[in-house]
């Protein structure tokens, strides 16, 4: 047993040996900040994290304090005959260093700490950045949206040809879907190209991506085809398998977060990917789907050199359609001022509004409902099963809610873009009919006519 005298200083590198449930172990690695009292937490090679009580510590060797991974990053001259590309910086862990003192994840957000820590992007394109903050992305907002495509306005301004957002990944595509919505919503297009990015894996793992996912949105940004306003008014950028070197381009209007952890998290919904980067000992090579080849070929929308801004003050409600859907959840947005609700229907968009006879409570909610779209609020529905069409001609409850004035019916596009193009619409000031045009077209090709 090791007291806790004994252990050395953060920061300082050791070697460990303890007895587990399966058996003697030993470790070596960099030591952090315990976890806890009585315990030894210990930074591994491959990045991941040892802890250990000091009861189960048989001995600790001292190997000398760790070499800071604050460093000073060399001086970089950048190629001026390579592209202009603005990197803006929201949060995340991509393109961090680790203090191996503490064991926290800094953001690395100078040209010369990125260029240092990816030189392949030197090779790309001139990286200039801007930091607009460093927030969980869940804690994203309506007021973010309108600084990230502000931000990337002046970025086109300035020279760019291209903007890379790097973002944290929880709500990435919701705010891909919100820009591609400011700049393409009202038929325009963006005067660039536009690429969020992020990371699954923090830096300090071996099996991070998110030096792969920079490097391949750097790459879209600089040589992708010039945005048409359809699909590809923002893209993101992350990995399509699990394997190093391959990544997908998404459009930013029809793509989703599927898994918590998975490398290749990012699907697109209902479409297909714009294009696949492929990374192979140090070589950077993209090939459009023949779907998005076509596209681009149609590129008639004019530049939108300023964005059309959420109005911040605009509130929508977001309900699940089951068992625990009530009238009043309704009730309270109609007394508070939500301008919109949005319904997560089940299976084609369906709502709990027949009553089998033992229900009263699905009376109530159609009357809610009925009530609310009569004081002027807008009421759509998109489907939880997330793939596939919201279609109320197929059942009668369907053609029900129609007759309600729901919203909804023929749209392929996910609940997230849903809630940004209500925000979006009503942030223009629409009628309620100028609202039920514009919802079943395709703004930005969110809305794909089959699928």
């Amino acid at each position: 047993m090791v007291e806790q005298s004994e252990v050395p200083e953060v920061g300082t590198r050791v070697r460990l040996v303890a007895t587990t449930w399966n058996g003697p172990t030993e470790v070596e690695g960099v030591l952090l900040a315990a976890t806890t009292a009585g315990h030894i937490t210990v930074k591994l090679v491959n990045g991941y994290n040892a802890t250990h009580s000091l009861k189960m510590v048989e001995s600790i060797t001292d190997l000398g304090v760790s070499k800071s991974a604050d460093i000073v990053s060399p001086e970089v001259s950048m190629n001026s005959d390579l592209p202009l590309i603005h990197i803006l910086h929201t949060g995340g862990t991509i393109a961090s260093k680790v203090d191996y003192a503490t064991g926290a994840v800094t953001a690395r957000f100078e040209p010369e700490e990125i260029l240092a820590a990816i030189p392949e992007l030197g090779d790309i394109a001139q990286i200039k950045t801007k930091k607009l903050g460093n927030m969980w992305s869940d804690d994203v907002r309506p007021q973010h949206w309108n600084r990230m495509a502000n931000a990337v306005a002046t970025s086109f301004s300035e020279g760019a040809v291209g903007v890379v957002i790097t973002h944290g990944t929880d709500t990435m595509h919701v705010s891909a879907a919100a820009i591609a919505f400011a700049f393409a919503g009202t038929g325009g297009k963006p005067a660039g190209r536009i690429a969020l990015t992020g990371s699954q894996r923090s830096s300090d793992r071996g099996s991070t991506d998110g030096a792969e996912n920079l490097i391949a949105a750097v790459h879209w940004a600089a040589f992708g085809p010039e945005p048409s306003g359809m699909t590809d008014s923002t893209v993101v950028v992350m990995h399509g398998s699990g394997n190093d070197g391959s990544i997908s381009v998404n459009p930013g209007c029809a793509v989703r977060k599927n898994h918590s952890s998975k490398r290749d998290a990012f699907e697109s919904i209902n479409q297909n990917p714009l294009a696949s980067i492929s990374i192979e000992r140090g070589e950077v090579s993209m090939t459009l789907s023949e779907t998005y080849s076509n596209l681009i070929t149609e590129n008639s929308r004019v530049v939108n050199l300023e964005p059309i801004n959420f109005d911040c003050d605009i509130k929508i409600m977001q309900l699940i359609a089951g068992a625990h859907l009530q009238a009043d959840q309704i009730g309270h947005a109609m007394k508070n001022g939500y301008e919109g609700v949005l319904f997560w229907g089940t299976g084609l968009g369906h709502l709990p509004l027949d009553n089998p006879g033992d229900a009263p409570e699905n009376d109530e909610v159609q009357e809610a409902i009925s009530e609310y779209i009569s004081g002027g609020g807008v009421v759509v529905v998109t489907t939880q099963c997330i793939s596939g069409p919201v279609h109320l001609d197929v059942y009668s409850k369907g053609r029900d809610q129609q007759e309600l004035g729901v919203l909804g019916h023929g749209t392929n596009f996910t609940p997230e873009v849903s809630l940004v193009k209500l925000h979006h619409l009503l942030s223009l000031g629409l009628t309620e009919n100028e609202i039920a045009s514009a919802w079943t077209e395709s703004l930005i090709g969110e809305n794909p006519s089959s699928i």
